[in-house]
């Protein structure tokens, strides 16, 4: 992944929504927009859209840490990154305040999560074309990717064919 002038590069925007499906409805019914990926809690729409269950989402952010300093806008900003680890050593010298230091999550992505200066939450994590590439290296066959990263097999078949 390519990083913009040295940075991570912003992939989508992600609201926390109290009825997926309601939700779902909405932005693909009534709005048009084509779901890429719908993994139930969450719903990955074309063009930097997603969705996510509300409780879900904020028990995978914040685990034992109160909810409390989540904005009114439910809202997620969501950057990709081939340098993660990096990224969390040059904010880590930084103001910034750390919802969680790097960790893999159970779809087998690594990600950490900060809040800007104005409570928003900002999540970096690599792609989910990393996550395929570092599982196959580390040995695991195409229905374990599957199975471990959620993406559909087509999906995996075509990032390993690229390698």
């Amino acid at each position: 992944m390519k990083e913009q002038n040295g940075g991570p590069v912003f992939h989508s925007v992600v609201l926390l929504v109290e009825n997926v499906e309601k939700s779902k409805r909405f932005y693909s019914g009534v709005l048009g927009q084509k779901i890429v990926f719908d993994f139930g809690r969450n719903v990955v729409f074309e063009g930097g859209l997603a969705i996510w269950e509300k409780d879900y989402a904020l028990n995978l952010i914040f685990k034992e840490k109160t909810k409390g300093q989540v904005g009114a806008s439910n809202a997620e900003i969501y950057f990709e990154t081939g340098v993660l680890d990096e990224l969390f050593a040059r904010l880590s010298k930084e103001e910034v305040e750390f919802i969680h230091s790097i960790r893999e999550e159970p779809w087998g992505q690594r990600v950490f999560r900060v809040f800007d200066f104005d409570g928003n939450i900002l999540e970096f994590a690599e792609s989910m074309e990393s996550v395929v590439l570092r599982l196959d290296i580390q040995g695991l066959g195409l229905n374990e990717i599957t199975r471990k990263s959620k993406m559909p097999l087509d999906f995996i078949k075509t990032v390993l064919e690229k390698e």
